[in-house]
């Protein structure tokens, strides 16, 4: 009798054990996923986190790569690719213009590459890690899309190291005419190591030897890898600049392109960054609006030394000598894909 007690107590025991251990791992949610295990259920069908990056992610991934100067439409040109459906581009990283400059350190000492390649660093162990460093951030930062794509504008100033180490990646160099974007740059207060804030000169100076090198590396890369989009033609003319641009991508066309406005903070739509300076200005739809408004602010001595001070103007087709040129007329540029100027190393800084 008291065996068959004790069999039913210890029979009610495993059964309110079992009970509540049931209960309790049916209330309890899975974490989330990573953004990098969503990418690859998406783009491989793969949920197998137990390959390398490498073999999820190859280095001939056609990643898209925006830059160019500040201020120059970098945040319109992104958002309106990111409205397309197959594109994720997202804010910028910062981080990613800042690994580049130190490889490019690197390489640029002789005694320092004497030391690495001793200790067995070499160039091709540097590269693999760089790589897969940036694919980490643009994998981990944001949602996952069939076409990912990074935005940081200086990051261009290694747009020919950028080219080798991912041979199927494609760039898009934002350009606008200097005197607007030194004008938006000290008038909004975006602050660049290097970049006196007080004086239009120095900053247009500066301005024209920073693009000259992106432009330069654009030229290199060729015209099947880099497309040069100026800014005035993508507001004064979106649907034909876009058709273009994502031609250059190959990808069909989307018509939420033209409408980025319309998904900003909606779910799937566009995600903004509240510190970036171009936030408040990308909300609304494409606009003419911030084409001229240097005009009547620049120096009359800074006027009339314009061609001296900032040879890119004319080589990028704005007339260095009209407060404003007419944006409207189809911009005669240097194509850059037959210029014969060689390459220049670059050391732009980067935004503080």
């Amino acid at each position: 009798m008291r065996s068959s007690r004790s069999n039913l107590l210890l029979g009610c025991v495993l059964f309110c054990s079992a009970s509540l251990l049931y209960l309790g791992m049916s209330g309890v949610d899975c974490p989330p996923k990573s953004h990098r295990h969503r990418w690859m259920e998406l783009t491989l069908g793969s949920s197998n986190q137990s390959l390398s990056l490498a073999e999820h992610f190859p280095e001939d991934t056609p990643i898209i790569f925006i830059g160019g100067f500040p201020r120059s439409g970098t945040t319109l040109m992104r958002v309106m690719l990111d409205a397309h459906g197959a594109v994720r581009c997202g804010e910028e990283t910062r981080v990613i213009p800042r690994l580049l400059t130190m490889r490019a350190t690197w390489s640029r000492s002789v005694k320092e590459r004497i030391r690495l390649d001793e200790a067995g660093v070499t160039d091709q162990v540097l590269d693999s890690a760089v790589r897969a460093f940036l694919l980490e951030v643009i994998i981990g930062h944001g949602e996952p899309a069939l076409r990912l794509c990074n935005k940081d504008p200086f990051a261009l100033k290694s747009l020919s190291y950028l080219a080798r180490i991912f041979p199927k990646a494609k760039f898009v160099l934002m350009l606008r005419d200097g005197r607007a974007t030194v004008h938006s740059m000290i008038s909004r207060k975006v602050t660049i190591s290097g970049f006196d804030l007080t004086s239009y000169r120095d900053c247009l100076t500066k301005w024209s030897g920073a693009v000259e090198t992106m432009f330069s590396q654009c030229q290199a890369a060729g015209e099947a890898r880099c497309l040069p989009v100026h800014y005035e033609q993508l507001v004064l003319h979106p649907e034909e600049e876009m058709r273009k641009l994502l031609h250059f991508l190959e990808l069909q066309w989307d018509q939420s392109v033209l409408h980025h406005e319309e998904l900003i903070g909606k779910a799937g739509g566009i995600s903004l960054s509240k510190v970036e300076r171009s936030t408040d200005q990308v909300m609304k739809p494409v606009n003419k609006e911030a084409l001229s408004k240097w005009v009547g602010h620049i120096p009359s001595d800074v006027i009339s030394d314009m061609a001296e001070i900032a040879p890119m103007l004319a080589r990028l087709g704005y007339d260095p000598h009209a407060n404003p040129p007419d944006y409207t007329r189809p911009v005669p540029v240097v194509h850059p894909f037959t210029h014969t100027q060689s390459v220049k190393p670059a050391e732009i800084p980067h935004p503080s």
